[in-house]
């Protein structure tokens, strides 16, 4: 009965085309990817990270702002429509304080990326989508804080060269009326042009 039922399921699916998975379902499926898919491809390899959140309070004021190290990797993923990256962030002792997962596909249609992140810690998924604006990839997303309380996020990846690139995070709780300092920022420099998952 399993074999009749999988013949039945695989002939069916020989017979009928899928749908397109890019396009307003209106006519013909897209073949191609668009050039804006590329747009990411300054991710693509593996990079190590000097991270530097923001802190408060006197101890700041005495010692600065403690420093944090990384790793980012990225690869094309989905047939060219976007990619796939994994960002570490190692403490002082090389403890491993942040893994995030994120996919990233190019939405035609939209006109912007579409993407969604997993902290694996905190086993959230994170939905956003991001746009190129002039030399930079801005991107925002709904989050919520260590507290519990809802906020937007607002990342810019900018000063992007094929050796590095800067990261600065921000944060509204006025639903992007007013932004916070960047709470985190991340300088990012080039350790190898390609990266496996």
């Amino acid at each position: 009965m399993r074999v009749r039922l999988f013949a039945v399921l695989a002939l069916s699916l020989a017979v009928s085309p899928l749908p397109a998975q890019h396009g307003d379902g209106q006519g013909a499926a897209v073949s191609t990817t668009p050039v804006e898919a590329r747009q990411f491809d300054f991710l693509i390899g593996q990079w190590e990270l000097e991270v530097r959140p923001a802190v408060s309070g006197l101890a700041a004021r005495l010692h600065g702002a403690p420093k944090f190290g990384g790793s980012w990797k990225a690869w094309r993923a989905f047939d060219g429509w976007g990619i796939e990256d994994e960002l570490r962030i190692l403490d002082t002792r090389g403890s491993l304080r942040t893994i995030a997962h994120t996919l990233r596909v190019y939405d035609q249609t939209a006109a912007h990326w579409s993407q969604t992140t997993l902290d694996v810690f905190r086993a959230r998924f994170n939905p956003g989508n991001a746009m190129w604006s002039g030399k930079e990839m801005v991107s925002s997303a709904p989050a919520t804080d260590a507290d519990g309380k809802a906020h937007l996020v607002r990342v810019r990846f900018f000063a992007i060269t094929a050796t590095g690139f800067r990261y600065e995070q921000a944060r509204s709780y006025d639903n992007g009326t007013t932004w916070q300092d960047p709470v985190l920022k991340i300088t990012a420099k080039r350790t190898a042009t390609t990266a496996a998952r």
